[in-house]
């Protein structure tokens, strides 16, 4: 990526930049200049915009002597990482010894004003470091570093960093942007200060305070904001008595208002649970477990098959106390109560299932969200004290539907997200709601072979004929894109893909009960959607995961939390309209700690498919996936 790839700096930006970058300096300060390294003489070379540089070159882009850059010069050409030619009209002029090694090389341009960062070619290190208190807007290219990494660091970014102090997350900082911007670290400051100005916390008489740091942030904030059906009554100019039922809605308010509230509440530690893990923790899953043992809140993010629900587990041993788990569905009720039974000692009549099919409370109990939120099922969760409540899939929860199950708190509230990201961009509720985020660089994991990597491709398939492609292009809204999910030549390539890797077990996904029923029959295997029994579907998932079924064509049942760990191929069909999520989550049902996986997208080209393919692989190339690009002729 060259400079002109990158966002031009503003004026704000250029005069950052000046202050941080020393002005013509005097003989004494040339003297003292630094060694001349192979990677400043490569950024000499890229600001010069010309493929070879003169000493004066680098002595002007380095600020140094014109002599002494010519001597550093020579000493790079003597270590064999530089060239030189001896021009007899000209002056002697340098190159790299390896063109591929400039142009491979990581680099990173920093806009402080916009508080955006932009990386090439970024490592692993650098993408985890930026991601402690930076968002990652957008990895411009299919190939992850093939172009560049555009950062921004935003508001709640900083009010969610990883960190205890404030230095802490400035030493961060320091350590991967590559510049000091007083401008940007006295905002980030700012931010970090922001976050800590109101605090809830429990009255010795048992009802709960929201305080806030001055007069003025209770009075113009909070009291202007927030209704006496959450503030019940006020104590003092700081303090106010507040509604325990409303406690949800206090947090979300006031995050909108931007003033995160910092939860010290004595909440509930619920009956003692005696309950010991017999399964031995990964190293990062005992990181997240002893993280969220201090924060007592957070939101476990990490790729499908990093072992997520067995962290949980071990997060209920280190909790001790009566654990309330909400899901999504039956389904994932029932492998919850499968997960526990096989890695703690807890037996069956200590595991309840509360949901359409089973109504029992348990010292450790799994409930669905809309089970939960009900108003005549309510007041059971809420009078039984949970010293642990795991919110499962928690993306879930700014939804209507779920929010109100997400106002159970209890002092230890812990979700649980492969993709915690919204179309709506409230994923922020997510983490007011339960805790920040913890978890593990998706990249890193596969580095350490803890989770496959998949290889994906998205297929650009032309039409079939000139009647399908007619029929979408006298269509409109809805109808074109339906007409464009449901070309035939699918078909087609979902068959050729599946002879070509032979026996690996497949997943189709598609969007379309008449499309699935379609496929499903071309190929002569089961069709699994919402439509399906609940009996028959665990019938049919089983029996793939025994591999007497090598092939499912599935609908969106099958997007989250489903237990099916031996697929090896998943090809999709039909769902590019679905939300970046819901790409990550399908390319997620192949993520297992061994073998190779695959994932094809088949997006039919020259349709809006395109640009929504894309939309859905970039998120899985923010997270250090490789996606390749095919035509299909």
């Amino acid at each position: 990526m060259t400079d002109d790839d990158a966002p031009a700096p503003d004026a704000d930006d250029a005069d950052e930049a000046a202050d941080a970058t020393p002005g013509a300096a005097g003989d004494d300060a040339a003297h003292d200049a630094p060694s001349l390294t192979i990677d400043r003489f490569y950024d000499a070379v890229e600001a010069t915009e010309r493929p070879v540089v003169t000493a004066s070159d680098v002595a002007r882009e380095t600020e140094r002597e014109q002599g002494a850059a010519r001597e550093q010069l020579d000493a790079l050409v003597d270590a064999g990482t530089v060239d030189r030619l001896d021009v007899a009209s000209d002056p002697i002029v340098y190159y790299p010894n390896s063109w591929g090694d400039l142009a491979e090389r990581e680099r990173v341009v920093l806009f402080p004003s916009r508080r955006q960062v932009v990386v090439d070619q970024p490592t692993q290190y650098t993408r985890a470091m930026l991601a402690d208190f930076a968002h990652l807007v957008d990895s411009t290219g299919t190939e992850p570093g093939t172009r560049g990494y555009l950062y921004e660091i935003r508001q709640e970014d900083v009010w969610a960093a990883p960190f205890e102090e404030f230095g802490e997350l400035l030493a961060r900082m320091r350590s991967v942007l590559p510049r000091r911007s007083p401008h940007l670290e006295e905002w980030v400051e700012n931010q970090w200060k922001r976050a800590r100005q109101f605090r809830l916390r429990t009255h010795e008489d048992g009802y709960t305070v929201l305080e806030a740091d001055r007069e003025e942030l209770m009075g113009n904030v909070a009291r202007q904001k927030l209704d006496a059906s959450v503030l019940q009554a006020d104590l003092s100019d700081t303090a106010s008595w507040v509604n325990d039922e409303a406690i949800g809605r206090l947090k979300r308010v006031l995050y909108e208002a931007g003033y995160p509230v910092v939860d010290r509440r004595d909440l509930e530690s619920g009956e003692p649970l005696d309950v010991t893990l017999e399964t031995d923790l990964r190293a990062y899953q005992a990181d997240w477990v002893e993280r969220f043992a201090e924060q007592r809140a957070g939101v476990f993010v990490a790729p499908p098959g990093s072992g997520k629900t067995v962290a949980a587990l071990g997060a209920l041993e280190a909790v001790g106390g009566e654990t309330l788990i909400l899901v999504p569905s039956r389904e994932l009720a029932g492998q919850w109560k499968t997960e526990i039974l096989a890695h703690t000692d807890l037996d069956e009549d200590r595991i309840g299932e509360y949901h359409g099919g089973e109504k029992a409370i348990r010292p450790v109990t799994i409930a669905t969200y809309q089970t939960a939120g009900m108003d005549r099922h309510r007041s059971l969760f809420d009078s039984r004290e949970w010293g642990l409540i795991v919110y499962d899939e928690c993306q879930h929860i700014p939804a209507d539907v779920y929010r109100r199950s997400a106002d159970l708190q209890s002092k230890h509230r812990l979700g649980l997200s492969a993709t915690p990201v919204r179309e709506d961009d409230n994923e922020e509720e997510i983490f007011t709601l339960i805790g920040p985020p913890i978890g593990t660089d998706w990249g890193a994991l596969f580095d350490a072979g803890f989770v496959q990597e998949p290889e994906v491709e998205i297929r650009y398939v032309p039409w079939r004929d000139d009647d399908a492609r007619n029929e979408w292009a006298s269509a409109d809204g809805r109808e074109r894109h339906m007409a464009a999910a449901r070309n035939p030549a699918k078909a087609e390539e979902v068959r050729r893909l599946r002879r070509q890797h032979g026996d690996a077990r497949a997943l189709v996904f598609v969007d379309y009960l008449d499309q699935g029923e379609a496929l499903a029959a071309e190929l002569g295997v089961p069709f699994v959607s919402g439509e399906t029994r609940h009996h028959v579907r665990q019938r049919l998932f089983e029996e793939f995961r025994q591999g007497q079924h090598r092939t499912l064509v599935v609908s969106r049942i099958a997007d989250e939390g489903i237990d099916l760990p031996n697929a090896e191929l998943a090809v999709v069909a039909s769902g590019l309209g679905g939300s970046r999520r819901q790409g990550a989550q399908r390319a997620g049902r192949t993520m297992r700690p061994a073998g190779s996986a695959l994932v094809y997208v088949l997006a039919t080209r020259g349709t809006s498919e395109e640009d929504f393919a894309q939309r859905q692989m970039n998120h899985l190339a923010e997270k250090g996936i490789r996606v390749h690009e095919r035509t299909v002729e």
